[in-house]
């Protein structure tokens, strides 16, 4: 019972922070459950109890997407997830713990500094290539996307969108690579049970906070919440 209540703890703050940066919530959940569960549970209840907040936003944020740009970044993803299967059932935690941390890292650093992606076919395909083999290796799939929609120049609005229909799609595909591979636990269902009601409640919260922020407070907000995950990752990595 305490595990579910940390978990439900974890999930609102993730929630909360997905709501209004647009992708926060792997990359709070994931480490956090990973002190709670051991690493591979946390990766696929993170993913189970995402699906409720990707198509939350994507949902009630349709009307701001690029659908063109999140379906070519899903092709990419489709073709990646094999390959991060592979990694999941082959790693170590301590090892898939620091992947976790090295990806984010590597990402904070490309929105950090700015750096200027073109939205084509090509880009877009290795973009959700490298999502897709994190998504199922490490439950973190979004620093590659949000790497690539900051640097395409999206508002918030059009960034959070679209991101939440990218998402909502490979949370999806995610679940049944786990389910086929024979990942999914009964620990994992429960925390993903639990995630339903409380990321709703995270996504109102989260929601109102979005509406106050600026554009160039939003990419500090998204800064922070890289840097977070990042640090807090690699901690418990260092630590055993």
């Amino acid at each position: 019972m305490s595990t579910l209540i940390a978990a439900a703890v974890i999930i609102l703050i993730a929630s909360t922070v997905h709501a209004v940066t647009g992708f926060g919530y792997a990359l709070v959940a994931t480490p956090l459950l990973a002190l709670t569960v051991d690493p591979h549970t946390a990766v696929v209840a993170t993913t189970a109890s995402a699906l409720a907040m990707t198509v939350t936003v994507a949902v009630r944020q349709r009307e701001h997407a690029e659908w063109r740009v999140a379906m070519i970044a899903m092709a990419g993803i489709v073709l990646g997830m094999p390959l991060g299967l592979w990694v999941y059932g082959i790693t170590s935690e301590q090892v898939l713990t620091v992947l976790i941390g090295i990806g984010v890292l590597g990402c904070t650093l490309m929105v950090w500094r700015r750096v200027k992606v073109k939205g084509n076919i090509p880009i877009l395909v290795g973009v959700g290539l490298i999502s897709g083999a994190l998504s199922t290796s490490t439950g973190t799939n979004g620093p590659p996307m949000v790497a690539a929609f900051q640097g395409m120049g999206y508002d918030p609005a059009k960034f959070r969108a679209t991101l939440a229909v990218v998402f909502a799609g490979t949370s999806v595909l995610s679940l049944i690579g786990f389910a086929v591979a024979g990942q999914v636990n009964q620990q994992s269902i429960w925390i993903g049970l639990v995630g339903l009601p409380v990321v709703q409640l995270g996504y109102f919260i989260g929601n109102a906070i979005f509406s106050r922020i600026d554009p160039d407070r939003f990419r500090k907000v998204v800064l922070l919440a890289l840097i977070v995950s990042a640090v807090v990752t690699l901690s418990s990595a260092l630590n055993g």
